[in-house]
């Protein structure tokens, strides 16, 4: 994959009331069960009920425990003991408990609610949760629930269309010695009987993004509006593909870019007209970034005589990596430097969600290509050779 992107799944973990978490801790033990225990009264039911009798604010109940807890506002700006996060976790594992009880009463008790199917699937997710932070008194129920059949369909069609993509893939490169227009467009071929065959499909949306950010021009606005109407995009991949998006309404524009480089440098893109200048968007650590590194210096090497420059924009967090790395492979060009990571001031002006990102400006300050990593020298050239 071209981009550095970390797909999360995040469990939903809910805090209990701390009435209901207190009254659980001070209750004494339950005689055993006997069927002669059952209650009779309808006083005695209501008396065990977690939630209201009226289900409309039952299920805002149940909403509201099933989302994820925020952290301890006295966190902010420290770093918290272990003690601490142990005694965090406990809670969350408690009140997921709590949660996944009032969940399950919510669908038993109101079967025919329209929120009675999301009540169950929650159950299930917040026992996870509570089991997965240590709660062994949930053990046994969540293993009475079996295997997750939804979560298994799932998975069986993530591996199917994973298996087709990677088919996909295989199909495209035998096209190779044509170009890599024929590859693409071989590709999207491919993707187009996918989307038909799996519709809202998040992988496939992500292939498309691969493909529009190798092909840049029409087609690549064409994909990129075909991922931002789609149902089923990943967070991530919608994220990149408004990014582009952003970053394609740039072309063919002046390049705002002033900053002091870490040498002391002064680095002002509108005083370096005359010159073809690469903005590489990279990180010490991002392997893909690193691999280019040998294209990039040899591109550098070769063409700086002829009017060629490079800006580099670091996402790095530690200063001595990033001097240490361009030192050691000779990347003599300014580079800029904050220490804030995907946080980067420009990363962050310019939409940028995943690197390497190189883009090319004119010798008329415009930019003009947002993947100069495919063809550098030769894109390069092409440009210098411009009036």
């Amino acid at each position: 994959m071209k981009r550095l992107v970390i797909g999360v799944v995040a469990t939903a973990l809910a805090v209990g009331l701390v009435s209901a978490a207190e009254s659980a801790a001070s209750a004494p033990p339950a005689p055993p069960a006997t069927p002669a225990a059952t209650p009779t009264s309808a006083a005695a039911r209501s008396a065990q009920r977690l939630l209201p009798d009226d289900a409309d604010k039952a299920w805002v109940i149940v909403e509201s425990e099933g989302k994820p807890p925020g952290t301890p506002a006295d966190w902010k700006g420290r770093q918290p003991t272990s003690d601490e996060v142990k005694a965090f976790r406990s809670q969350k594992a408690t009140g997921s408990g709590i949660a996944a009880d009032k969940a399950k009463e919510f669908f038993e008790r109101f079967k025919t609610h329209p929120k009675a199917a999301e009540a169950r699937r929650l159950h299930r997710e917040l026992l996870e949760a509570s089991v997965g932070l240590g709660n062994e008194d949930k053990i046994a129920e969540l293993q009475a629930l079996g295997p997750d059949p939804e979560k298994a369909k799932e998975q069986a069609v993530a591996a199917t269309v994973g298996a087709k993509l990677q088919e996909a893939v295989a199909k495209a490169r035998t096209l190779q010695a044509q170009g890599m227009e024929a590859v693409l467009t071989e590709f999207e071929k491919s993707l187009n009987g996918l989307e038909k065959e799996f519709p809202g499909r998040g992988e496939i949306y992500a292939a498309y993004l691969e493909i529009a950010q190798l092909r840049g021009g029409a087609k690549s606005k064409e994909l990129i509006a075909k991922i931002l109407k789609a149902d089923g995009v990943p967070a991530a991949t919608r994220e990149m593909a408004e990014g582009l998006q952003k970053a394609q309404d740039r072309v063919g524009k002046p390049l705002t870019l002033t900053f002091t480089a870490t040498d002391g440098r002064k680095v002002d893109l509108s005083q370096m007209k005359g010159k073809v200048v690469l903005v590489d968007f990279w990180a010490t650590w991002c392997g893909p970034c690193v691999a280019e590194v040998p294209n990039v210096v040899a591109a550098y090497e070769r063409l700086h005589p002829k009017g060629f420059e490079i800006v580099g924009i670091s996402f790095d967090e530690e200063a001595d990596a990033l001097k240490a790395f361009t030192e050691k492979h000779k990347m003599t060009w300014a580079q800029y430097f904050d220490g804030a990571g995907w946080k980067n001031k420009f990363g962050v002006e310019y939409g940028i969600r995943g690197i390497p990102a190189m883009w090319l400006v004119d010798k008329q300050g415009n930019l003009r290509d947002l993947e100069a990593r495919n063809g550098l020298a030769a894109k390069v050239e092409k440009l210098l050779a411009e009036p």
